[in-house]
């Protein structure tokens, strides 16, 4: 889908990773590592994203950091065809609206930090049909072309586990709606 629009591979990874999750910063020299391309590659490609406006940076040390720019006029669109392109969108109308009982969703790992790697992993809070779960991941996982591991918890599992989830990159889904529940530090938030 924003293949055809972005004909810069290595322009659509980067939008991809800082517009899936906008608080997330990353660095030069991370990112080229992780795509496997060289540092002056992914420089090019910051700073011109960076001087239409797109990210947003700041220095730390020698290193400087960058982020996807929220206020820019086009960021909630960009923001929205990048959760639809990587299936974060259809997880939610098609897994979690249709669910029941959810509390609270939240991706973790590769997926909260806006990498692309084929497998999301979905934390589902709250009292679920679990062969209700397992026919929605299959039908989203053909719609998206990745697969989709779940871990379900009611709340009880949830709180003995918070202090595992506290330190991995969250991308939340689905909002709280208790303040029992509330994930401490770090956690991200978007609004669909």
């Amino acid at each position: 889908m924003l293949e055809a629009l972005i004909t810069s591979k290595t322009r659509l990874r980067v939008l991809m990773r800082l517009f899936l999750n906008p608080e997330q910063e990353v660095y030069i020299r991370k990112l080229a590592s992780e795509f496997g391309i060289s540092s002056n590659l992914a420089s090019e490609e910051f700073h011109s994203l960076s001087k239409a406006g797109y990210l947003v940076s700041r220095k730390d040390g020698r290193q400087i950091f960058y982020r996807a720019n929220t206020k820019h006029p086009l960021f909630p669109e960009i923001h929205s065809m990048v959760r639809k392109a990587i299936g974060v969108k259809h997880i939610e109308e098609i897994i979690l609206k249709k669910l029941g009982n959810v509390e609270q969703a939240f991706v973790v790992d590769d997926y909260a930090e806006g990498r692309d790697t084929g497998v999301i992993d979905l934390v589902i809070v709250g009292d679920i049909n679990r062969s209700n779960l397992n026919n929605l991941v299959e039908k989203t996982e053909r719609l998206i072309k990745r697969k989709i591991r779940s871990l379900v918890l009611d709340r009880k599992e949830f709180l003995n586990l918070k202090t595992y989830f506290a330190d991995r990159p969250k991308l939340t889904l689905y909002p709280l709606g208790f303040e029992s529940l509330e994930i401490p530090s770090g956690e991200i938030t978007l609004n669909a």
